[in-house]
């Protein structure tokens, strides 16, 4: 088989896999550390608790984190054989169908894989997942730019990406360059807008406080320069951490500030992306 047709059966299986899914959703981030998979799996625990079919894959090949956040590590992902090809269920937990290369390696082992084996792993993970009927897929991107990003804009049609980023000013320059990349004439994805993460603490006993502990007016910044709507400011508390330590999310609990913001981030992604839809018919 030549190249030009290696090409044409990779596009035929991912757009198998793929063609019973509305909108796919890229949660980027310019750098690490900045909660971009916390935001993707509540995001994605939010649109399932309003009735939507949703799944997540993670595909930062180099430091999963969606087995951590649902307490699947030792879970095992069923296969299954039709024809010449071998397929894999997703696990399902909170009522979300869920992927990630950490379903298949050691935790405690470094990926040592150049550019072209981790696009390639990527590629094979989605086109042979069983993801079925969905209203919504989400990707857990790697931070920055680099093969995956690029391959998952050109190869997977993404219907949106939205970034991730704290208030701290330092982060802009990361994000900037980002954004440029989705932007770019050869790719050009829309971008919905930007969440700030760990906007600011407000103790549980004093909600009506604010408490700016990252610093304040790095994601105004961002965007007024790259003409971006801030989409939602989602609070830190003392209870985030150990909630995605031990596997139950924050937003599973509509209690709190958090999952108040992951509501009001779904309703408006999903009103975003209707409005782009309905703009393309």
């Amino acid at each position: 088989m030549n190249i030009f047709d290696q090409q044409k059966e990779k596009e035929r299986k991912i757009n198998q896999a793929l063609s019973k899914v509305k909108h796919s959703i890229a949660i980027a981030s310019g750098k690490g550390g900045v909660g971009k998979s916390t935001i993707a799996t509540n995001l994605a625990i939010s649109l399932a608790q309003k009735g939507y079919k949703v799944a997540l894959a993670d595909v930062d090949i180099y430091g999963p984190s969606v087995p951590t956040l649902f307490n699947i590590e030792n879970d095992e992902v069923r296969g299954e054989k039709k024809g010449e090809d071998y397929f894999i269920h997703p696990i399902e937990r909170y009522g979300i169908k869920l992927m990630s290369i950490g379903f298949f390696v050691d935790r405690d082992k470094a990926l040592l894989w150049r550019g072209p084996m981790a696009s390639n792993t990527l590629i094979q993970i989605i086109s042979q997942t069983i993801w079925g009927d969905l209203d919504y897929i989400i990707y857990d991107l790697p931070p920055g730019t680099g093969d995956l990003q690029l391959t998952l804009a050109k190869e997977f049609h993404l219907s949106c990406v939205i970034f991730v980023s704290t208030p701290q000013i330092l982060s802009v320059s990361d994000v900037r360059r980002a954004v440029n990349m989705f932007r770019h004439p050869d790719i050009n994805i829309p971008i919905l807008g930007l969440v700030e993460n760990m906007s600011y603490f407000s103790p549980y006993d004093m909600p009506e406080k604010k408490y700016y502990l990252f610093g304040k007016g790095g994601g105004d910044i961002l965007s007024k320069e790259l003409d971006l709507e801030i989409l939602e400011r989602i609070p830190i508390s003392e209870n985030i951490s150990p909630a995605n330590d031990n596997g139950n999310p924050i937003s599973l609990d509509i209690s709190t500030l958090e999952s108040r913001g992951f509501l009001s981030l779904a309703d408006k992604v999903v009103d975003k992306l209707d409005k782009i839809t309905k703009e393309n018919l």
